[in-house]
């Protein structure tokens, strides 16, 4: 039995009568009894790893497996460092809200997005405003026009007691905040400097 179920067998592990023995530069090395391998991987001070159970006969590797183990851990540990976890950032807003404050706030989704965060647009309703739900719709709409190039609606707009609210969520296939950055392209040379590098013509002799 295996102490690990998680862990390949290995070495002094494997105890079946047949293998098949790839090197460690993934050359084929026929079939041979892994007390013969074995002994081939300690002359190399390397060690003899089970990598297909399931194959017919099983598969192992000559490779020092202390060393595939930490490339193993550093490879999950940067993919972990580039994952982006998913926010739902919120956005509020009153249904009379001034244009200039609209753009401010306008100017804040759109940056969550950008970071591939969710949107959550919420218009706060206070007194009499209730009377006219129309207006939080309108103001929904125009947000949707304004983001449309960058998100689209994940939930549709709905009343909950005096807050009309809906979610926004980055298109798919969008280059991040960071990725655009990196993009930008090289500013393009000076025209007037390349005007000055064309020689001079000379007057045509009369």
């Amino acid at each position: 039995m295996r102490p690990n179920s998680d862990e390949p067998r290995k070495n002094e592990q494997i105890r079946i009568p047949e293998i098949r023995v790839v090197g460690e530069a993934g050359e084929p090395l026929g079939l041979m009894s892994p007390r013969e391998a074995l002994a081939l991987a300690r002359e190399k001070g390397l060690d003899l790893v089970e990598v297909s159970p399931t194959a017919q006969p099983p598969v192992c590797k000559i490779m020092d497996y202390g060393k595939f183990k930490y490339l193993q851990k550093k490879k999950q540990h940067e993919a972990k460092m580039h994952q982006h976890h998913v926010e739902i950032k919120e956005v509020k807003l009153r249904p009379k809200i001034a244009d200039h404050d609209y753009q401010v706030k306008l100017g804040n989704a759109r940056r969550f997005i950008e970071e591939r965060n969710k949107v959550k647009v919420t218009i706060m309703f206070s007194g009499r405003e209730m009377q006219h739900p129309e207006f939080g719709h309108r103001l929904i709409q125009r947000m949707i026009e304004d983001l449309k190039e960058t998100a689209t609606v994940e939930h549709q707009a709905k009343m909950e007691g005096r807050n009309l609210f809906m979610i926004v969520a980055p298109l798919p296939g969008k280059p991040d905040a960071k990725a655009k950055a990196k993009a930008k392209p090289k500013p393009a040379a000076d025209a007037g400097a390349k005007a000055e590098q064309k020689p001079a013509k000379t007057p045509a002799a009369e």
